[in-house]
């Protein structure tokens, strides 16, 4: 997970402990007065049920993370969980303070992601075990602001089966590579003519997909015959090209000729796919030895040629 990523879910979980941990630390007082018996402790959940409308189980373990309660849902008991360990459980680990909320994990009956709250009972300065709350997590109250991408390169490299043996294998001429400059001209028409927002073109298997803004949820499947004739673009409403694309128009052409000259620089090591999305003004790259590139079109554009070879060394 990217360091971005991790900071937004590090706010997420910073809003849920302000939310879970007063009144679960109210929770935790309440049953340390009645430790150890199963039916108080449940009415004591039940009530406390009424503080954490997200939850979905409410429990009192002890320290051995043995169930000392049934399990309190919103409609009602569960009695059959009364005595269940849950020390193997991913929540029952490293927990350093008396409120702890755990990494997100998969519930056993549900098989959705979930996370458990748990602070600790205490009898002056005894651990006596703990108060769990569990919640699925689509039904917490977040903000979930919607996580921006980064605009850093980044390279993953793919298959190490494939990677063995690039040197193996050279580039056989796909349909598409024999009309790349027609294919070009279509896409970038496109682009900027007829609302094309972001593509993909599979060079090696010879189509491309594409999304358009005016309906941006399906994509198109371009076959080569489509590739090749520029009637094609007869079949989607003219567009002005976006005010707000990250990459201006004119760069459009630039940016498929690099393309090009990528699957052509080297037999060994070339471009089996690429795509471009001019609304974040990134390119993606897949060569054959299964290395994957992602990066800004200006980079893309700025970067030599001769570095893409050293970029992708299997060795």
């Amino acid at each position: 997970m990217s360091n971005p990523l991790q900071e937004s879910v590090a706010r997420q979980r910073d809003a849920l402990t302000r939310i879970l941990a007063q009144p679960m630390a109210g929770l935790a007082g309440r049953c340390a007065e009645h430790w150890g018996e199963r039916h108080a402790l449940n009415r004591i959940l039940i009530d406390g049920m009424r503080d954490l409308p997200y939850c979905k189980f409410l429990y009192a373990v002890d320290a051995a993370f043995v169930q000392l309660s049934d399990n309190v849902s919103q409609f009602g008991l569960i009695a059959k969980d009364f005595g269940r360990d849950r020390s193997q459980r991913p929540y029952s680990r490293d927990i350093a303070a008396d409120f702890d909320l755990s990494q997100a994990y998969i519930s056993l009956r549900a098989r959705r992601p979930s996370l458990t709250a748990l602070h600790a009972v205490r009898r002056g300065a005894e651990l006596l075990g703990y108060i769990g709350a569990d919640f699925d997590m689509r039904d917490l109250p977040l903000t979930r602001e919607l996580y921006e991408e980064p605009k850093q390169w980044r390279q993953i490299k793919g298959d190490p089966v494939i990677r063995g043996v690039v040197f193996q294998q050279t580039r056989i001429e796909s349909e598409l590579d024999r009309n790349i400059n027609d294919v070009i001209a279509v896409l970038e028409e496109l682009f900027t003519d007829h609302g094309v927002f972001h593509s993909t073109i599979h060079f090696s298997s010879s189509r491309a997909t594409v999304w358009l803004f005016d309906d941006p949820y399906r994509y198109r499947l371009l076959d080569m015959e489509a590739l090749v004739d520029p009637n094609v673009c007869l079949v989607y409403p003219r567009r002005d090209y976006p005010r707000d694309a990250a990459l201006p128009a004119h760069q459009v052409r630039a940016v498929l000729d690099r393309l090009r000259m990528l699957r052509f620089a080297d037999e060994n090591i070339y471009l089996r796919a690429g795509s471009l999305n001019i609304f974040n003004g990134m390119v993606s790259l897949t060569f054959s030895c299964d290395g994957s590139h992602y990066l800004t079109c200006a980079e893309f554009l700025n970067t030599p040629m001769a570095f893409w070879g050293a970029a992708n060394d299997v060795a």
